[in-house]
């Protein structure tokens, strides 16, 4: 077999392809009421009888990029390594290296040190960020406030505030364990 070469690419939709026709298919199977496919997949090869089971994980790429594609829309596939510097880091959460440098020295994200360099895990760069968004979202919701015309604002602005020293206080909790 011939080594394909590991490097980012960008996969743009083609008139010509078949993701309509997979798209279809997935969308009927669920549309008939029978849930999601079922958790075996295959790649079938050139002639009868040539296929391998495709993983679990490999077939939700494959199914996150149909979905992608079939939208229009362009799919970058960008490999990535298992351990990360703190710049990598920084680019996948979205923030500025010293930022990553303060949520590691902080204890935030777990990390390895390579020499004077920090490494973090992909598995942990991961979770951290699940979690934030998790957090993120309590904090929205705690906030929310179903506002009537009736209300007097100042009395919303300070269930606001309450909401948000609960979501703080809550945080302060979690970091002391």
């Amino acid at each position: 077999m011939t080594a394909v070469p590991i490097s980012q690419e960008t996969y743009l939709p083609d008139a010509d392809t078949d993701v309509a026709r997979v798209y279809d298919f997935l969308a009927a199977h669920e549309g008939a009421g029978r849930g999601a496919v079922e958790p075996r997949y295959f790649l079938a090869g050139a002639t009868p009888g040539e296929q391998v089971e495709l993983p679990q994980e490999t077939y939700r790429v494959l199914r996150q990029v149909v979905e992608a594609m079939h939208q229009g829309l362009a799919v970058t596939v960008a490999p990535q390594s298992k351990t990360l510097t703190t710049q990598q880091a920084a680019d996948l959460l979205g923030v500025s290296r010293p930022t990553v440098i303060k949520l590691l020295d902080e204890g935030k994200i777990p990390f390895e040190r390579t020499g004077t360099h920090r490494r973090v895990l992909l598995h942990d760069l991961l979770a951290y960020r699940a979690q934030r968004r998790q957090d993120q979202y309590a904090a929205l919701e705690a906030m929310s406030a179903d506002m009537t015309d009736d209300e007097d604002p100042d009395v919303v602005l300070e269930q606001l505030r309450t909401a948000r020293a609960a979501v703080a206080a809550r945080r302060r909790n979690r970091r002391q364990r």
